[in-house]
């Protein structure tokens, strides 16, 4: 399986609840977003009694015929938060006169909170022999620096926008051990190791500014393959149940049957997870059902509809992209069979 194909999985994984009904910034919902595969600082993480986690850990196990010849490609991938914050030099009608009294507005009052934006980061550790990781683990470091980006906006000529982005720094631990004839167990650690992050309070979101967030693995393998942990072979039971995996879960990946990609998620998926291809794009909400959620977003109000605009460009793609829909794609997300089979007589 290509890894585009592959990314396009993961990256609904990536996406996992970035932006949520109704997909604007003043719903409770959406102020407590990045829950999901978040790792955060160590230090910051200690400090607080570890309750929240600083590494995560996938385990899988890699058949080959002479582990000489099987290679590994390894994709570490998370979103690095940003805090996006506008400015206006021209005061609103609620601030400038405190006995303001007229309707209020959702749109006007939300309009420049600061929110939070994810940018995708990649750490990629191509063609690694797996008996080169039997002899020795190998290190990689995660390093991302920090950056302000000042923008005018362009609705506004007296609003300015104002992107920042605190660094993150971590390593990735890949080491192999053998587990058995022709068997290995391959091991990825993600450490985020960003230093001067131990005073931040356990309530405080500046910490997720230095997080790796909706963290997952990509795994690929050349003249090898890898084994299922959810449906092992019998032979395999006991090698699968000593993997450790910590705060991510590895699923086979591609087309049925195929074994050489691995998706370490930190949500929990089957075998072989599948992107409805009737689906339009995507909606970030969880098991999302497309044809009610659409059919939702069609009933915000102008004011609900325009803080969308204002506020995340992927909220305003989703509300672009439904309101330009046409009666033939609403009918597409509708009443979809993906098999059937037929039911005994005891089962009726």
């Amino acid at each position: 399986m290509k890894i585009e194909q592959v990314k396009e999985i993961a990256n609904a994984v990536l996406y996992e609840g970035y932006l949520l009904y109704p997909y604007r910034h003043s719903a409770i919902k959406n102020r407590q977003r990045w829950t999901i595969g978040v790792v955060y600082p160590r230090e910051y993480s200690e400090a607080n009694g570890s309750i929240e986690p600083w590494t995560m850990q996938t385990e899988c196990l890699v058949a080959g015929q002479g582990k000489e010849d099987v290679v590994l490609t390894i994709h570490i991938r998370f979103l690095h938060l940003l805090l996006h914050t506008t400015t206006h030099s021209a005061p609103s009608p609620v601030q400038s006169n405190p006995s303001y009294d007229g309707e209020w507005s959702l749109a006007g009052s939300m309009a420049y909170e600061p929110f939070e934006e994810g940018i995708e980061r990649e750490v990629s550790i191509v063609d690694c022999s797996l008996r080169d990781l039997i002899v020795s683990p190998r290190t990689i470091e995660i390093a991302f620096p920090g950056q302000r980006l000042v923008e005018d906006a362009a609705d506004a000529a007296s609003a300015t926008i104002v992107r920042e982005q605190l660094p993150v720094s971590g390593v990735i631990v890949v080491s192999a051990e053998t587990a058995g004839k022709d068997l290995c167990k391959l091991r990825v650690q993600i450490e985020n190791r960003t230093p001067e992050t131990s005073a931040l309070s356990i309530r405080h979101n500046e910490v997720l500014l230095q997080s790796f967030v909706s963290t997952h693995t990509i795994l690929q393998v050349r003249q090898g393959t890898f084994i299922s942990l959810l449906e092992p072979p019998d032979a395999l039971q006991v090698s699968v149940q000593s993997c450790q995996n910590l705060h991510t879960w590895p699923v086979l990946v591609g087309g049925e049957g195929e074994r050489d990609v691995l998706l370490s998620s930190p949500i929990i998926l089957y075998d072989y997870p599948q992107i409805a291809p009737e689906s339009p794009g995507n909606l970030f909400d969880g098991t999302e059902i497309d044809e009610i959620l659409t059919l939702r977003i069609l009933t915000l109000t102008e004011e609900e509809k325009e803080q969308m605009r204002q506020g995340d460009k992927r909220a305003r793609e989703i509300l672009e992209r439904t309101e330009a829909m046409t009666p033939e794609q609403f009918m597409q997300l509708h009443g979809t069979i993906r098999s059937m089979r037929p039911i005994p007589e005891g089962e009726m």
